[in-house]
């Protein structure tokens, strides 16, 4: 089996380094856990040791990145492990094998658990990576027409070799409004005419100060900022930028010819995008430019979805608060399946317009339901004032209740204000427009909850219900009838009232007060 001769044979010998730099990574790292949970938890006694395989640790790595600088410089096919540097290789590796088993050895019955795994893990890898350099590493010579005998190794490059010769093409129309930061002007110039020519729309600055002061007046879709920069360093823009509330969202692509893995990593740290090295590749730099505004497009999708579902929760929201009391939607929203609660003392308001059926008879349907929508909704207002929780309407009939779903001592006292400020709204219409209303009020306990699955109402029950309901329907026109239970409630002190008893259906004789 065979393989492009570029980038196949390329990827053939980046399987090829991987067996040997991977493993000696995972014995540097996993030991510098190792070291660093030593430190922490004890035993002290097994440092020396511990620091010993660190040494030789960091030894196998320096020693592999040597090798693998040394062949990247040689011609293209050439991949070779004399003896020489197998005898190299395995100097570090019998030093690590050997104090981590010593360890183990003399340490693993006050060594924490975790860190026994760690060592395990080490000897683990060094073991596989000393098959890899026993093994025939040097698997092809320079000649390029030498077939390449490891079959898996070659598969994975082969594959590796069709994808991206595979690639697709960048869309044309992802083009984007660009800030090029850079305080040399040829620099500025070159990237000003390779974006401008791939579409992009380019606006140039030749110092952090005056790259903040474009960015208070223009959109940007993305920033490309050199990080040597005379008045305000790269990464010092970088963190202004990111910590403003409107520039945080601008994508950033830091760009220099420092070859510094610390700079790097403190870019990234502070919120750039990607890290490009100078002199800058155009073919690198139109895929980065790319798949970063692609990247940003799909941020502002996913931020307008998200827009677009809180919008749409406030609005059920609110429409659930028209609906259901605001404790029993918090309720709902907390995961209780059943709404159902025992008030041990509440009043509930009946009231309905006299003679409704006539009016309605008269008045035409758009009449009608209009005048009635108006009554009703100021009525939701009284109850708002009056903290009264509507219950519902039944046809012409209003139904509210005070002291649920929150207990109020003063349930009796606020449920008759709200039943005089109906009447007294009633009484400012004039002429054909004057409704009357009958109101009905009793107090004492009531079961009070949600029913339904579709079209739910929160509802209440209860002889305490049945009694508000017969003290309307036997009150008097323009006029509130309280039960004696209302009457107790509200105190001897709250006025006259003119008592009675009546024949009340269902319940027998029964004493009511007329409000005054």
């Amino acid at each position: 089996m065979s393989v492009p001769n570029d980038i196949g044979r390329r990827a053939y010998i980046a399987r090829l380094v991987q067996k040997i730099a991977d493993p000696a990574q995972a014995i540097l790292g996993y030991q510098e856990l190792v070291i660093e949970a030593v430190l922490e938890n004890g035993p002290a006694e097994a440092l020396p040791d511990l620091e010993k395989v660190l040494g030789a640790a960091r030894d196998l790595n320096l020693l592999i990145k040597r090798l693998l600088e040394m062949e990247a410089s040689q011609t293209a096919g050439i991949f070779t492990v004399d003896s020489e540097l197998r005898h190299d290789l395995r100097t570090p590796m019998n030093a690590i094998l050997g104090y981590s088993e010593m360890v183990i050895e003399d340490f693993s019955d006050v060594l924490a658990a975790s860190i026994v795994d760690d060592i395990a893990k080490i000897i683990e890898e060094s073991r596989f990576l000393l098959e890899q350099i026993d093994g025939r590493l040097d698997v092809f010579s320079d000649d390029p027409d030498e077939k390449l005998t490891d079959h898996i190794d070659v598969t994975i490059a082969a594959d590796l070799a069709r994808t991206i010769a595979a690639r697709v093409a960048p869309s044309s129309d992802e083009t984007g409004r660009i800030l090029v930061v850079d305080d040399t002007a040829s620099n500025r110039d070159l990237l000003n005419r390779r974006l401008t020519r791939d579409g992009h729309l380019v606006t140039v600055a030749s110092s952090g100060e005056e790259a903040l002061r474009i960015l208070e007046t223009q959109e940007f879709d993305l920033a490309l900022a050199d990080i040597l920069m005379p008045d305000m360093n790269g990464i010092e823009l970088l963190s202004r930028l990111k910590s403003h509330e409107r520039l945080r969202e601008i994508p950033v692509i830091m760009i220099s010819g420092l070859k510094d893995d610390d700079a790097i990593i403190r870019c990234i740290e502070a919120g750039a995008e990607d890290y490009l090295h100078k002199p800058i590749d155009p073919v690198l730099l139109r895929a980065r430019i790319t798949a970063c505004l692609e990247r940003s497009r799909w941020r502002e999708r996913e931020r307008r979805y998200l827009a677009q579902i809180e919008f749409e929760k406030e609005r059920a929201d609110t429409l659930l608060d028209a609906i259901l009391p605001r404790q029993v939607v918090k309720r709902l929203a907390d995961g209780e399946k059943v709404i159902a609660d025992r008030i041990d003392m509440a009043t509930i308001v009946f009231a309905d317009i006299v003679n409704f059926t006539e009016f309605a008879a008269r008045t035409p349907p758009i009449t009608l339901v209009q005048r009635l929508g108006e009554l009703f909704s100021r009525f939701d207002e009284l109850a708002d004032q009056h903290g009264i929780e509507k219950i519902k309407t039944i046809g012409d009939a209003y139904m509210a209740a005070a002291g649920l779903p929150d207990p109020r001592p003063d349930h009796a006292q606020a449920a008759v204000a709200f039943a005089r400020a109906m009447l007294a709204e009633t009484c400012q219409m004039t002429g054909e427009r004057r409704l009357s209303l009958r109101i009905g009020i009793n107090s004492g306990p009531v079961i009070a909850g949600l029913i339904g699955r579709k079209r739910f109402v929160y509802d209440v029950w209860g002889h305490t219900v049945n009694v508000a309901s017969r003290m309307e329907s036997c009150g008097t026109p323009g006029r509130i009838q309280i039960s004696q239970s209302t009457f107790d409630a509200l105190g001897p002190d709250f006025g006259e009232c003119h008592r009675e008893i009546r024949d009340i259906h269902g319940i027998g004789k029964y004493p009511t007060y007329l409000l005054l």
